[in-house]
């Protein structure tokens, strides 16, 4: 979401590159009207307004809470530019004004249910199962304000403009200068001053009741933060009322997943729905999961060793399906369940197992992909590279067990072999050709 900002506010070169390379940031990701909810709990002021999930709780929430005035209907899907994205039935826009009674049941009907396309959920599409209404706000200002974490000053650092309410990417685009950057010492906290200093940045006259005001939610803003372990406080657009209030009118916030023994009660409203299944799946069983867009499964111990291994792949003319780190430490039914899931992915047509064994060891690896692949059958052409602890055991598994395996000893190896396969099964369901591995040996190649 920042790629502009990180280039134009010079963000830390490794969180961009982290980000541009779509390496998995752990973080929980919530609704829009839970992240009021939580604002309102360290006195941030929110619009009015209350969460539904059918038409009548909408009209009841429009007749009796916003007095039937103008009111904003906000599909609840957990992805930016909503505003701009279009249902699966036709229905254009997530964010709608709503002046009648009508225009919030017939907004909301067109909602729930549906599956939301924006420009990052992808074809597919998020399902809204919730509709937020929320009081209009008539807006003198909109501003744009969020802290996240910067790993070159290692700790929090603000990001603010006095242009909001629109793509803050598009703003650090075509005005960079509009962008602005406080770094804090998370030993020492947010000063008085930077707080100040920000509010002046983003455009209130100091000396006035909204510049305390903007000052004081930017000092509630880091407050919340730093007791709810949020990763990432965004506020786009934050409003200056034509009589002088200052509003969070859209929230999202995201929280560190090592976070969630100290923060249960936020992390119990995590929606499943929301989530790639498959990453749901591997969460249970804590495996480091992201779903891609390609076709090559891959399984590899150390997130540093996976990335390198869907770098290869792209090298070699592939395209990787997935990020899975099974980790240093993970057990037979650990292995089980990561080659579950790629076998179960009918984008997958190879499997690229990649491990280096040091703690973990190469016969564990062998024994829960065979012991996978006894279970639920063995779909997928499988490329398999060990090399360190165990690797001879290993060998000896997988040589016994009559399944077909690709065995290699080197990773470009691996990677070649792993993307031409790939693209002989695809060309193969292209024209209707049913491939299949059946022939049951042992191939170290």
């Amino acid at each position: 979401m920042f790629r502009a900002i990180i280039n134009s506010a010079r963000l830390s070169g490794a969180k961009q590159k982290a980000l541009l390379r779509g390496q998995q940031a752990r973080m929980l990701n919530v609704h829009e009207y839970i992240s009021m909810d939580i604002m309102k709990g360290y006195g941030i002021a929110t619009p009015t307004g209350q969460v539904v999930s059918s038409v009548d709780e909408a009209e009841h929430v429009y007749v009796n809470m916003l007095n039937k005035g103008d009111a904003v209907v906000k599909a609840q899907v957990l992805s930016g530019g909503r505003g701009l994205g279009t249902f699966k039935n036709g229905f254009k826009g997530g964010v709608h004004l709503a002046t009648t009674l009508g225009d919030v049941k017939k907004f909301t009907e067109s909602m729930l249910g549906q599956h939301l396309v924006t420009k990052q959920s992808g074809p597919a599409g998020i399902v809204c199962n919730k509709v937020l209404l929320v009081e209009r706000l008539y807006m003198r200002r909109e501003m744009y304000l969020s802290i996240m974490m910067d790993r070159t000053t290692q700790g929090p650092i603000i990001v603010a403009s006095p242009v909001g309410g629109t793509s803050i990417e598009d703003v650090a685009a075509s005005n960079p200068e509009k962008i602005f950057t406080e770094p804090i010492d998370i030993m020492e906290g947010l000063s008085e001053e930077a707080a100040a200093g920000i509010a002046t940045k983003i455009g209130l006259e100091p000396g006035t009741a909204t510049h305390a005001a903007g000052a004081d939610m930017v000092k509630r803003l880091y407050k919340m933060m730093i007791a709810t372990d949020a990763t990432l406080v965004e506020i786009n657009p934050l409003a200056e009322t034509n009589d002088g209030r200052i509003v969070a009118a859209d929230a999202k916030l995201n929280f560190d997943d090592n976070a969630e023994y100290r923060q249960k009660q936020i992390f119990a409203k995590r929606d499943y729905t929301q989530e790639d299944p498959r990453e749901v799946e591997a969460h249970k069983y804590d495996l480091n999961y992201i779903g891609l867009s390609g076709n090559i499964g891959c399984m590899v111990n150390g997130a540093g060793l996976a990335m390198s291994t869907m770098d290869i792949i792209k090298l070699k003319g592939g395209d990787p399906a997935n990020f899975l780190d099974v980790g240093g430490g993970a057990t037979e039914e650990q292995v089980h369940k990561a080659f579950e899931i790629l076998n179960a992915d009918p984008k997958v047509k190879t499997i690229l197992v990649n491990i280096f064994g040091g703690i973990m060891r190469c016969d564990v690896i062998a024994a829960g992909i065979l012991s996978a692949a006894k279970q639920i059958g063995m779909k997928k052409p499988i490329v398999i590279r060990l090399q360190g602890t165990n690797v001879d055991e290993a060998q000896k598994l997988i040589q016994a067990s009559g399944f077909r395996m690709i065995v290699v000893d080197e990773l470009e190896e691996a990677a070649t072999k792993a993307v031409a396969i790939a693209n002989i099964v695809k060309q193969a369901e292209d024209v209707k050709i049913d491939v299949q591995v059946n022939n049951p040996t042992f191939l170290p190649l």
